[in-house]
């Protein structure tokens, strides 16, 4: 007499369950499809707009942030180095060249999941495109390391893996298709300390 009952419960209970969890990991799994890969750095051009996929949408409804339209710019965010190994908090970083043309660009640290790795106020935790030394032709070199160094220097001093975010305000490239020909800064490790 209970026994249908039971069984429809313990069937929709497993499923919903099941279901739920999985979403869940997939989500978790991919942060959307169309990404662009240059080098270390990937973006997600098609994200804010109408045509972004259903995990991109679902993302930016979870985490509740306000990303830049196409046509305000473009993030790209570089979780290894330029030889594929993760960043580390742990280690000393160089970010040189040139980024894509741009009005202003900041560069950033994170987590691995987004969240600011901050730095104590006397020291700097981001540097952008007004404040940045630059070589005659126009390159930089930026300094990614726990102890303070000449130039531009950003400070990381995290125990766990970080990302660099290097935000493109008022941009042609957000427009552009040509996405896989921009020349981007190459993120190369100086050293680490396993102490």
């Amino acid at each position: 007499m209970f026994r249908l009952p039971v069984l429809v419960l313990l069937t929709l209970a497993v499923a919903f369950g099941i279901g739920g969890w999985s979403a869940a990991w997939t989500l978790k799994a991919t942060s959307g499809f169309g990404a662009i890969k240059l080098g270390s750095w990937s973006a997600y051009p098609k994200v804010q707009t109408a045509s972004a996929d259903p995990f991109a949408k679902a993302h930016r409804a979870g985490e509740g942030r306000i990303l830049l339209g196409r046509a305000e710019g473009l993030v790209f965010t570089a979780l290894t180095d330029q030889d594929g190994k993760p960043l580390s908090g742990r280690c000393s970083y160089t970010v040189s060249g040139t980024t894509p043309p741009s009005r202003f660009w900041t560069l950033r640290l994170t987590d691995t999941k987004g969240a600011p790795v901050t730095a104590p106020p006397q020291f700097p935790s981001s540097i952008n495109s007004w404040n940045t030394l630059r070589n005659s032709d126009g390159a930089f070199a930026i300094q990614v390391a726990a102890q303070a160094m000449p130039g531009n220097w950003i400070r990381l001093d995290h125990p766990g893996n970080v990302a660099l975010v290097l935000t493109l305000i008022d941009t042609p490239t957000a427009g552009s298709t040509g996405l896989v020909e921009l020349d981007m800064p190459t993120v190369s490790m100086i050293g680490c300390d396993h102490a």
